[in-house]
């Protein structure tokens, strides 16, 4: 596996927002359909050791992903993906907001607003993703609760899956 693929974390501390440039060793179409199809999220958006589980996803304007990452108990944390925007293979927006496996919101933590760019760089696809929170206690939240290493377990994940698929 290419182990020299660019991962950039950066936290915008002025705009309540973190940063993430990512390289991935697969072509665009795979690494658009690694965020937009539910059968293939579902292998890979939950670090180890929990899994995720989607219930319901329409990835369309106005559509949204219902899921939840599973622990090796059992239990369930939920969130909800709800689509604002969508430009195939370039670009697609969308709130992340914690809730209950009905849906209904977590008003503690609020809402991220995530803005995934996806370009071609050779043979590599970059995904560089903007996520924004409406304060920076609501940022610093998520860091403390190991955003960090958790996305950062998570693309290995995928890598992992690009790599098997060559």
């Amino acid at each position: 596996m290419e182990t020299n693929l660019v991962m950039d974390f950066i936290v915008d501390k002025e705009n309540k927002s973190v940063r993430i440039k990512r390289e991935f060793n697969a072509p665009l179409s795979d690494v658009w359909a690694a965020w937009t199809e539910p059968e293939i999220l579902d292998q890979w958006w939950a670090p180890a050791p929990f899994t995720s589980k989607t219930t319901s996803m329409e990835f369309k304007e106005g559509g949204r992903r219902l899921y939840a990452m599973v622990g090796p108990e059992g239990e369930e944390r939920w969130s909800l993906f709800e689509y604002s925007s969508i430009s195939p293979k370039t670009n697609f927006k969308h709130s992340s907001t914690f809730c209950d496996a009905e849906g209904n919101p977590n008003s503690i933590f609020g809402s991220s607003h995530w803005d995934l760019k996806f370009s071609e760089k050779g043979d590599l696809t970059v995904v560089d993703i903007t996520i924004k929170r409406d304060s920076f206690e609501e940022l610093e939240k998520i860091i403390e609760m190991g955003f960090k290493e958790g996305i950062t377990a998570t693309m290995q994940s995928l890598d992992k899956i690009f790599e098997t698929r060559k």
